[in-house]
């Protein structure tokens, strides 16, 4: 007897637990979420927030993705972890909380997408989070998405704050409230010295609920379909092939890389691409893997000179202490993500919002943690927040066990290459200030020699890396590669949706996960079938002098 229920969801990852808890607030429906990954039960590094440096670079836990060789990045492979366990890439992110500008949504909904201005999405961020942070206006107060904010591990937090104050930006008291643009104290998904993941915050304190369940190591295969329309899904769990049917929906939320592939192996894609992988084409849908964006990377490092950075922590002993204090107490260094402060800034006048963040961390590291040198530093990471350069992820095979192509093309256009030149300036600029006198040292990466366009661009090339925020592979709108419309669902197809952020029409200004989160609150809404939450129409900041003016 082949089981169903009523919505399949698969991926339980940021989107796909929140869709799971608002479905089944609903007695009357059954939920099953398919997780391809393992539960997320761990000792301790599914929970330390510092732990998420040996996270990314185990595979326990990780798809451990690799893009193809980068044509501009001089043929390098570009490394990409993603959450393979309960709560997805929110199990083993950074755990920085960003929002986004309000200029992205309202830049989404330039696409025919006139439900997803920042207006329409505002009250579902509210709804999601619990913060005491900035004003009620822009923040919500009761959601099980738990807030905190970091800058007092270290004194250097708070000098980059006062340095980018003195270099003539802005302190914002609330980067996702009224003003995004500036420096400011980084909140986190980090609650009493713990991650929270939205396998935490959300599905968790719904498991208990007897019409929701949760499958683990489910290999979604592909979507099964009666013509065009979805019925339920065939996955491999221990080894066997199973199927299970979708009395009202299938929900795609397996993420960036996963949910293309899923697509493509059952059929919807561009037909030319299927037929020569010998895959029969359902839908031919050629924006299905297409338009693929990210945030590329480069951390700026210094030497400190004095004995206040984090790197005490980074040596035997100093871990040791670090872990003792957070199984103990669930405090001290290893309760923090490391990212406790950054700035927004326009790169050069004419940019209308921030185009460029800073992620500021007491250490001189790098993702992979190897280390410059053996000593105390610091870094500001460089990230391009809009890039024109795009890519695409595409299937290898049929065979849904094999990794997919995935290829960037970072740095492929002259605008990114412009904007790190730019970047780094202003990056110098701020470490230069006043306030970071007493502990700048000297400049480890690049080094103060590396000042050309053609040695900047050279050195760009040779050490970029990610900040692992894909999307828009499957992206909403209306134009001739749009995947899904308005309300989530697959063009061409029926009762097929995606939720995650392969949707998103543009990568937005920020880390990606509050904005997947926001994706599946906003979206449980459109598929039970309720009234979405009243537009909220709250003012927010926009630079008067950003015609002429770079700061």
């Amino acid at each position: 007897m082949v089981e169903s229920v009523d919505y399949l969801i698969v991926g339980a990852g940021s989107a796909g637990c929140v869709l799971a808890s608002r479905l089944s607030e609903n007695p009357d429906v059954t939920v099953r979420v398919m997780e391809a990954g393992p539960p997320d039960r761990s000792l301790y590094l599914l929970k330390m927030p510092a732990a998420a440096w040996i996270i990314i670079n185990g595979r326990k836990f990780n798809w451990y993705y690799h893009s193809e060789p980068e044509p501009y990045l001089d043929g390098r492979r570009i490394f990409y972890p993603r959450g393979k366990v309960l709560g997805g890439s929110s199990s083993i992110n950074g755990m920085v909380y960003l929002r986004g500008n309000p200029m992205d949504y309202d830049g989404w909904a330039t696409n025919q997408l006139n439900n997803w201005t920042f207006a329409h999405c505002l009250p579902y961020f509210k709804k999601m989070e619990k913060t005491e942070n900035g004003t009620d206006e822009f923040r919500g107060r009761e959601g099980p998405m738990e807030i905190t904010t970091g800058g007092d591990s270290s004194p250097l937090y708070q000098a980059y704050v006062e340095a980018g104050q003195q270099a003539g930006y802005p302190f914002t008291n609330d980067v996702n409230g009224y003003q995004q643009e500036g420096v400011f104290f980084m909140e986190r998904t980090v609650l009493g010295g713990v991650r929270n993941s939205t396998a935490r915050a959300y599905l968790r304190p719904a498991q208990s609920r007897t019409n929701l369940s949760v499958e683990v190591n489910a290999h979604t295969s592909r979507v099964l379909f009666e013509g065009t329309r979805a019925v339920g899904i065939e996955y491999i769990q221990n080894g066997q092939t199973k199927t299970v049917m979708a009395e009202r929906e299938v929900i795609l939320c397996g993420g960036v890389f996963n949910s293309p592939q899923i697509l493509m192996r059952s059929g919807v894609g561009n037909a030319d691409h299927l037929q020569a992988l010998n895959i029969p084409v359902v839908n031919d849908l050629p924006g299905v893997g297409e338009n693929l964006q990210d945030h590329l990377d480069w951390p700026i490092q210094y030497a400190c000179k004095q004995p206040v950075s984090l790197y005490s922590s980074t040596t035997p002993l100093g871990q040791l202490k670090a872990g003792m204090q957070w199984f103990l107490g669930k405090k001290g260094i290893a309760a923090s993500n490391l990212f406790e402060a950054g700035g927004y800034f326009r790169s050069r006048p004419g940019i209308e919002f921030p185009n460029i963040q800073h992620h500021f961390v007491a250490v001189a590291m790098n993702y992979d943690g190897s280390m410059p040198q053996k000593d105390h530093g610091f870094q500001a990471h460089i990230s391009q927040m809009r890039p024109t350069s795009r890519g695409f992820v595409r299937l290898r095979s049929s065979d849904p066990f094999e990794p997919p192509v995935i290829q960037f093309n970072h740095l492929q256009t002259e605008n990114d290459r412009l904007e790190f030149r730019e970047a780094l300036v202003l990056t110098r600029e701020i470490i230069a200030q006043e306030a970071m006198a007493p502990y700048r040292g000297r400049e480890l990466s690049p080094g103060i020699d590396v000042t050309s366009n053609t040695d900047v661009d050279a050195f760009a090339r040779a050490t970029a890396e990610t900040e692992h925020h894909p999307a828009c592979t499957n992206k909403m709108g209306y134009d001739d590669m749009a995947v899904v419309d308005k309300e989530t669902r697959v063009h061409g197809c029926e009762n097929l949706r995606i939720v995650d952020a392969s949707i998103m029409p543009q990568v937005v200004t920020a880390n990606l996960n509050a904005t997947c989160i926001m994706l599946g609150e906003k979206a449980a809404d459109m598929i039970a079938g309720k009234e979405p939450l009243e537009q909220e129409y709250t003012p927010y900041y926009r630079a008067e002098n950003w015609e002429t003016a770079q700061r």
